[in-house]
């Protein structure tokens, strides 16, 4: 059976690619794991920021299998998240940044009046629908131990010290009085923040 296709989304600002070795990384780590791929791919190699991108943000798409399949560069305008809602699936895998979003866009039709899904599985808080989160206790920023993926702006975000690794439990929520969300495309400067109180429970 052949492995699914899978992407990297690599944020694009004022024409220089953001957080590269971090994708870098996670492309060998994905080549290996799905195909057993030796070789390294160079992203320096593979991208070169079109002359007609402009000053301003923008998203590189790279599409892949066992060969690169597609290069897509477009404006990027972040979606307003102003509410989630808890769900549940406790046999979801989306341990590799596939292409096929099939399981996660079920879950985000979940969402009811809210503009995004918590999701949780197994009673572990993971991610939402399109970010990673981190969660505010009063004293530091924990983020889940357990992601759905662990995201490039998380492995930067951890490596600096700004969040701490987790397990954070659904019943434990209510312990803590801000979440943020983050991604390749949201710094942490730029990234979603609500109260918990604007997270709805799914039950």
């Amino acid at each position: 059976m052949q492995a699914p296709l899978c992407f990297e989304t690599i944020c694009v600002r004022n024409r220089r690619l953001i957080n590269l070795p971090y994708h870098q990384a996670r492309l060998h780590r994905t080549r290996t794991t799905l195909w057993g791929s030796r070789d390294r791919w160079s992203l320096t190699d593979l991208l070169s920021v079109p002359d007609s991108l402009s000053t301003g943000t923008y998203k590189c798409r790279l599409t892949y299998g066992q060969q690169v399949e597609n290069i897509e560069w477009e404006p990027y305008t972040p979606r307003p998240i102003r509410s989630l809602r808890v769900v549940y699936d406790d046999s979801i895998d989306y341990s590799h940044k596939y292409r096929d979003r099939q399981r996660l866009n079920a879950l985000a039709e979940q969402r009811g009046t809210c503009d995004d899904v918590l999701i949780v599985r197994q009673g572990l808080v993971t991610d939402t629908s399109y970010c990673n989160v981190a969660f505010y206790d009063g004293e530091r920023w924990l983020t889940p131990s357990a992601p759905l993926l662990p995201g490039t702006q998380r492995a930067f975000l951890l490596d600096q010290r700004i969040i701490q690794e987790a397990p954070i439990k659904v019943e434990e929520l209510h312990r803590f009085s801000e979440v943020k969300l983050f991604n390749a495309m949201l710094s942490w400067e730029e990234g979603t923040l609500l109260v918990t109180d604007q997270i709805m429970s799914g039950l």
